[in-house]
């Protein structure tokens, strides 16, 4: 007999719309699962990534749920990067035309 398969439960990881676009977090903190991503594709270890944000040391249990979180949502946070990519992109080049408006040209 098949069973329903139930949601899987990300202890230490939040997503509270308003805080960082509402985009996944560790729980009490505004890190979200893609700044520890950035970390790991750097060559941090997860020991390094608990001190690099956050006013309080992050534990490794937190780390380890923000990418635990991130390998069984990879498409999504990908996604996230890839729109801060575009966004970064189009900031560049509105960020341009307005000098070039600002100096005449």
């Amino acid at each position: 007999m098949a069973t329903a398969s139930k949601p899987t439960a990300y202890p230490h990881v939040t997503a509270t719309p308003g805080v960082r676009g509402g985009r996944p977090c560790i729980d009490g903190t505004r890190i979200t699962v893609m700044d520890l991503v950035k970390l790991q594709r750097m060559g941090a270890p997860p020991e390094e990534m608990r001190t690099h944000y956050s006013s309080r040391p992050l534990t490794l249990a937190e780390v380890h749920a923000a990418l635990t979180y991130y390998y069984d949502h990879k498409a999504e946070i990908d996604a996230c990067f890839e729109e801060d990519r575009q966004w970064d992109e189009g900031h560049e080049d509105r960020r341009d035309e307005h000098l070039r408006q600002k100096a005449g040209k």
